[in-house]
């Protein structure tokens, strides 16, 4: 394994879950899906945490079926070892099932059936055994579900019971079990986690992205730790939405305040500073907004495709960021598609990011 360095996290895998488009219960703000994809930018930023590219898994929206969800929590268990850290993030719908007091808790994927409920969700019983099966002694859950009040219902046909919204405090404390495991909530199970209006990210997931891109105060070390992240974003939270929501942290047999991630606060190695070096280059630019927005390069949400470009004419086996660099050095070129121009990758960009300041500067 990798050491880690002032710009490698190597030990570090991410999950990462947004589903917002549900096709068969209440679909969620396009928000949700928003927050996913800084998740992951985040945690794969050299300037910020120093996960590597390949150790971080999103799946949005469709792709984040039950089979896909049980896949990479298996996945993290053959692949990971116990002096890892794994972070699982899943932000979408959680759902009560059962009556009070032996009701659990269950995730809802995006191919959930109401009338299947059982069989169509992540149970709390399954969830907790897929935590158990992965060997990495530093495991942290972030549940940012956008209804965790119990007082919300799916809204169906008549036949079709209804089902009860949200984690109950039970479940958080039950998901958490084991040594070394942490589950941060968004809000307590009696809360609705808030996306402010206007906002492109909820509350929660807000804070959590600026404590990892260096708002928490740390021991000044280098790493971020588990604490030094709850404790920013409890404040943040708190304090714009107060007496509206509150974090919840869960732990049960947590021995010391272990590292999640390099803390670099956004400095640039020495590998970004060259690639960056003239900011007044268009292509530069570029290179450095599609690279925060699609982390894991020119494949990552078939952007390149889309924009009308072949991904089997390009060379990709780095990093998110030096893939960028090397596709849109071939796109500069003539290269890398019949139909790929700066001006599509651009307007492709934009259908997902339609008010980013710096993609409307071409």
């Amino acid at each position: 394994m990798n050491p880690i360095t002032a710009s490698n996290f190597p030990g570090g895998h991410a999950l990462v879950i947004a589903i917002a488009a549900y096709p068969k219960v209440p679909p969620l703000p396009a928000a949700v899906v928003h927050d996913a994809r800084e998740i992951a930018a985040v945690l794969t930023s050299p300037a910020h945490c120093g996960y590597l590219p390949q150790n971080v898994t999103q799946l949005l929206d469709g792709q984040a079926t039950l089979d896909a969800v049980r896949r990479e929590l298996a996945t993290l268990a053959t692949h990971t070892h116990p002096q890892d850290t794994v972070v699982i993030f899943f932000s979408g719908h959680g759902a009560r099932l059962g009556v009070a007091p032996a009701e659990e808790s269950a995730l809802v994927p995006f191919d959930c059936t109401p009338l299947d409920l059982t069989a169509t969700t992540l149970s709390e019983v399954e969830f907790s055994a897929a935590l158990a099966a992965i060997p990495a002694q530093r495991l942290v859950v972030l549940i940012d579900a956008c209804h965790s009040a119990g007082a919300g219902r799916f809204k169906a046909a008549a036949e079709v019971p209804d089902m009860d919204l949200g984690f109950t405090e039970k479940s958080l404390v039950r998901l958490a079990i084991g040594r070394g495991r942490v589950l941060i909530a968004s809000s307590r199970a009696s809360e609705t986690s808030l996306v402010l209006g206007g906002a492109k990210n909820s509350l929660f997931t807000e804070h959590l992205v600026a404590a990892l891109r260096g708002g928490a105060h740390t021991q000044g070390d280098g790493l971020i730790r588990i604490f030094d992240i709850f404790n920013y974003v409890a404040e943040k939270v708190r304090g714009a939405a107060p007496g509206l929501q509150h974090p919840v942290f869960k732990a049960s047999d947590l021995e010391d305040n272990f590292p999640l991630a390099l803390d670099r606060g956004g400095q640039k190695t020495l590998a970004d500073q060259t690639i960056g070096a003239n900011p007044s280059d268009p292509w530069q630019r570029l290179e450095k907004v599609l690279a925060e927005l699609y982390p894991t390069g020119p494949q990552d949400q078939e952007i390149w495709a889309r924009a009308g470009g072949d991904l089997s004419r390009l060379r990709l086996n780095g990093t998110g960021r030096a893939n960028w660099f090397a596709a849109l050095k071939v796109l500069r070129q003539g290269g890398g598609g019949d139909t790929i121009t700066r001006r599509t990758l651009v307007q492709a960009a934009l259908e997902e990011f339609p008010h980013h300041p710096d993609l409307l500067g071409f």
